[in-house]
């Protein structure tokens, strides 16, 4: 089971493609999780996203590869980012480079020369990351894995602070209870219904967190039926 492993975006539009190489990406020991347009990609790239790579294809629906590259650097976001891509010119490649991009490998490519850009993209000096999760007084050591509730440590199961991973990596999104399943067991022979126990246990171990006069609760993990589950901060009270 990995539950520390480099967490990567891959922004694909080819789902046979996109499963292929998410396949041999977690393989490798990674989290992996998808978009399938500029528009999904952006939406996960939002700022706090917690992601430690992009892999970005340039040709996507709707909004284009380049344009993606583009709003994360205007918005100042260094995550790394390897353009994937079947336009190998020199000129394409000199435009997405110039446009912010860390490296280009164009299609179609070895895995394993893939792998090692990627590995390198991540050792590479100066490419530092915010190494803690956050969603109100909630914070996760990424690197660790140690949780906090205000400044006080919570114990969690290694399978629990997979889970409270997951969900802090998108927080106030949508994690499938098959998303859980991966990031938690990976390739186990785990029926999908230890998902909703181990979400039992951990929402009552953030529900029973002390909260300080005047400050704000522990988030909450929220079940939106027929899709999963979200992690909300608490609610603001009145005073």
């Amino acid at each position: 089971m990995n539950t520390l492993g480099p967490h990567l975006l891959l922004v694909e539009d080819t789902p046979d493609l996109a499963l292929w190489l998410g396949t041999a990406l977690r393989q490798a020991g990674m989290r992996v999780s998808f978009a399938r347009d500029g528009h999904e990609a952006l939406a996960q790239l939002a700022p706090g996203h917690g992601l430690d790579a992009v892999l970005l294809d340039l040709q996507l629906p709707g909004t284009d590869g380049l344009t993606v590259l583009q709003t994360l650097r205007e918005r100042g976001d260094p995550v790394p980012v390897l353009v994937l891509t079947a336009r190998a010119s020199v000129p394409d490649r000199v435009l997405g480079l110039n446009l912010g991009a860390d490296d280009y490998l164009p299609k179609p490519f070895d895995l394993s020369e893939l792998e090692a850009r990627l590995q390198a993209l991540l050792r590479r000096p100066g490419r530092t990351r915010n190494t803690r999760l956050r969603l109100g007084p909630l914070e996760m050591d990424r690197d660790s894995g140690q949780v906090s509730v205000h400044d006080q440590p919570l114990a969690l199961t290694p399978r629990e602070a997979a889970a409270l991973r997951a969900l802090l990596e998108k927080a106030r999104q949508t994690v499938s209870k098959d998303e859980l399943h991966q990031a938690v067991f990976g390739d186990e022979a785990v029926e999908r219904e230890a998902v909703e126990v181990l979400i039992h246990r951990l929402r009552k171990k953030l529900e029973a967190c002390a909260r300080p006069a005047g400050q704000a609760a522990a988030p909450g993990v929220h079940t939106i039926r027929g899709l999963g589950y979200m992690l909300m901060p608490a609610p603001v009270e009145e005073g």
